[in-house]
C-alpha cells in the first residue's frame, strides 16, 4: 500500500476517521479496474458505490457542482431534478465515458437478470489522460467497468496510479487518486465525510502544500510544461460522501466548497481544466424513491441538519479535499507511458524537508 503525506510528518487540521478515506463512510465500497499494457496504455476505471452492493437501487440524496465546464459527469440533470443517486459512480479517461456508461447498465443486467425493463441514468466522470496513455484508442471495454464495480470494496484503498487515475498528472507530477476523511460531531452524534479525488489538474509553478509554494523550489524537471497542451490543463474529479443526514441543495453546497480546498494546493481553475465535483449521503435510507406509481403510497421523510449548523461541514469539506490531493501526489511514481512520455514522481522526501525547516 502506498506511503500517504502524513507519513511524511505533513500535518492537517481536523479529525480524521480510522482509514482516513472516504471508505471510512459506513457501506461506501471502491473498485478499480488498472490498464497497464506494452508503452502506450495507461488508463484504467474506478468504481464508487454509495452503498455497496447491497444497496444499489436504494437512493442517496445528492447534489453536484462544476466550476469549471470543461470536463464531463453525465447524470447530472437527473441529479439536479430529483437530487437522488442509487448507481454506482464511475470515473475513467475522457474519451471512455460512454464506455463506462454501457458497463454500468452490462453489469446491472449481469447483476440483476430479474429486473424488469426500466431506465438508468448512471453517473460517469471524467478526465483527460492523453498524455501518458493512448486516450483515442478503444482500451477501456465495457468489460472492464463491469469489473471495477465487482472489485469494489470497504476498507483501506489504494492511491495513485490505479483505476481512472492511472494515467492521471497533477502539478506537473504523477497525479492520480486520493482521499481522506474527517470526523464532525453534531450534538451527541458524530458524522464522517470523505473525500475521493481523481487529480490530473495543476501546473508546476502554482504548487503549494500545507501554505508552502514549491513550484519555483521544483521548476527544472517538468516535462509536462514544456508539452504542447497549456500548463495546468487536465482535469479533476471530487466525490464527497457522508453519512450526516443533509438535503440534496446542502450537499450541492458542501460541493461548492470543494474549489476552496483545490485552491489550498495552488490551482486557480485552469480554463482547460474540467472541474466537477458529486456529494452524496447515505443517511435517510428509503427516501428520495421515484419508481412508477402502483396505487397511493406513504409520505417520504428527510431528517436534516439545520442549515445553520452546516459550518463544521463546510471546514470538513475543504480539509477532506486538500488532503486527498496532496495523498494523491505522495503516491505518484515516475511513469512513463506514449511517445516515451514522462511524468516525474513528486520528490516527497525534499517535500518533507521543505515543510518542516
Amino acid at each position: 500500500m502506498n506511503v500517504r503525506a502524513r507519513e511524511y510528518g505533513v500535518q492537517f487540521p481536523g479529525v480524521t476517521a480510522e482509514l482516513n478515506a472516504i471508505t471510512d463512510v459506513p457501506g461506501v465500497e471502491v473498485g478499480y479496474t488498472t490498464l497497464i499494457r506494452g508503452n502506450d496504455v495507461r488508463t484504467g476505471v474506478t468504481a464508487i458505490l454509495p452503498r455497496g452492493r447491497e444497496g444499489v437501487f436504494t437512493p442517496c440524496a445528492a447534489g453536484w457542482y462544476s466550476l469549471n465546464g470543461n470536463g464531463e459527469m453525465t447524470g447530472t440533470t437527473w441529479l439536479t431534478e430529483t437530487g437522488s443517486l442509487a448507481l454506482p459512480v464511475l470515473i475513467t479517461n475522457t474519451h471512455a465515458v460512454g464506455t463506462c456508461h454501457r458497463g454500468i447498465i452490462d453489469w446491472l443486467v449481469g447483476a440483476f437478470p430479474e429486473l424488469p425493463d426500466d431506465w438508468a441514468l448512471p453517473v460517469v466522470a471524467e478526465t483527460w489522460d492523453g498524455y501518458l496513455n493512448d486516450i483515442n484508442g478503444s482500451h477501456v471495454t465495457s468489460a472492464d467497468a463491469v469489473a471495477a464495480i465487482d472489485a469494489a470494496t470497504g476498507g483501506r484503498i489504494a492511491e495513485g496510479s490505479v483505476g481512472g487515475g492511472t494515467g492521471m498528472n497533477c502539478y506537473g507530477f504523477k497525479g492520480g487518486n486520493g482521499t481522506a476523511s474527517r470526523r464532525v460531531d453534531y450534538g451527541s452524534d458524530s458524522y464522517t465525510i470523505g473525500a475521493f479525488v481523481q487529480a490530473n489538474f495543476g501546473s508546476r509553478r502554482e504548487l503549494t502544500i500545507r501554505g508552502v509554494p514549491l513550484g519555483a523550489e521544483f521548476a527544472e524537471d517538468d516535462p509536462l510544461g514544456a508539452w504542447a497542451a497549456p500548463a495546468g490543463s487536465g482535469s479533476v474529479i471530487v466525490v464527497l460522501a457522508t453519512d450526516a443526514p443533509l438535503l440534496p441543495g446542502q450537499l450541492t453546497a458542501m460541493t461548492r466548497r470543494v474549489p476552496l480546498g483545490l485552491a489550498r494546493t495552488g490551482t486557480s481553475g485552469s480554463h482547460f481544466s474540467g472541474d466537477i465535483f458529486l456529494a452524496f449521503s447515505t443517511a435517510n435510507e428509503g427516501a428520495l424513491t421515484s419508481y412508477f406509481p402502483n396505487g397511493e403510497t406513504p409520505y417520504e421523510q428527510l431528517t436534516f441538519i439545520p442549515w445553520g449548523q452546516l459550518n463544521p461541514f463546510y471546514d470538513a469539506v475543504v480539509q477532506v479535499v486538500e488532503e486527498a490531493v496532496v495523498n494523491a501526489l505522495f503516491a505518484g511514481e515516475t511513469m512513463i507511458g506514449r511517445n516515451g512520455h514522462r511524468s516525474p514522481a513528486l520528490p516527497v522526501d525534499r517535500v518533507a524537508e521543505l515543510l518542516t525547516t
